[in-house]
């Protein structure tokens, strides 16, 4: 399961999403989100899914390398499914002891799966996209002008950008410790789904020690370096809006034009 982690990792390539400047991406991955919430009608989820499809095959990444980081998250999704199926109330289809299955709680769940399966697609194609430095330039630069409010901007969009370089760190540290458990005689891989569980209980505290040495090892870095914070730093590349970013604004614009239209006078 961990090989199969890919959620914050970034794919290279230099196709036209990963061309465009971060801050179109960024927007573009948040009305996509808001998108997904805000309209439910068939209609919409299929221009939502013709619109995931056109930009993971212009990212050129692999669809099969993005569906594999959906198996880490199954049983967490598969939770949340069950919660919706039992736990709305409504028209009772099917009853399993005190568990009430209802016509409103199988469509909620339906309409919560491909929400929560989109919302990681596009969260993944933004990442494997986007370096982690130009994803930090690019919140860092989006969200200036809540500086005027006083807000750090810029030590959020860091604690960002490292947290989403550790996730890669933290996976291979967590491969080398249950490798050496195993070799000590742990085993992860037999029983089922919760024996599994509880036998990764034993990786938590070495895993905690590791972070927590790599996080420190990081900050002597930093300051070893004179890193201060964000202010009166100059970037070596200054983010520039280019024709393809201005166009990249304007299919935006038309997928929630059509999204509100559909809405209106489609009503599937």
């Amino acid at each position: 399961m961990l090989k199969d982690m890919t959620i914050g990792q970034y794919y290279p390539g230099n196709s036209l999403i990963h061309r465009l400047d971060p801050r179109v991406k960024l927007l573009g991955t948040l009305v996509f989100i808001i998108s997904l919430f805000t309209f439910s009608s068939i209609s919409a989820y299929a221009l939502a899914t013709v619109a995931v499809l056109t930009v993971v095959a212009v990212s050129r990444v692999p669809l099969r390398y993005i569906l594999k980081g959906l198996k880490p998250i199954f049983i967490l999704m598969l939770i949340t499914i069950l919660f919706n199926l039992f736990m709305t109330p409504g028209t009772v289809v099917l009853q399993i002891w005190k568990l009430k299955m209802t016509k409103e709680g199988i469509r909620f769940a339906i309409h919560m799966a491909v929400r929560l399966t989109y919302l990681i697609i596009g969260s993944s194609i933004l990442t494997f996209t986007t370096t982690p430095n130009s994803l930090t330039d690019g919140l860092e630069s989006g969200l200036g002008w809540m500086n005027r409010l006083h807000v750090p901007v810029h030590e959020i969009a860091m604690m960002m950008s490292i947290a989403l370089r550790f996730i890669p760190i933290l996976m291979d540290e967590t491969d080398k410790i249950m490798r050496a458990q195993e070799a000590r005689g742990a085993d992860f891989q037999s029983g089922g789904v919760f024996r599994r569980v509880k036998a990764m209980v034993p990786l938590l505290v070495p895993l905690f020690v590791s972070a927590f040495r790599r996080a420190n090892d990081l900050a002597l870095a930093m300051e070893a370096r004179g890193y201060h914070g964000g202010a009166g730093r100059t970037k070596m590349k200054p983010l520039v809006y280019h024709r393809k970013d201005w166009i990249a604004f304007l299919v935006m614009a038309a997928y929630v034009a059509v999204q509100i239209l559909l809405r209106i006078f489609v009503k599937i």
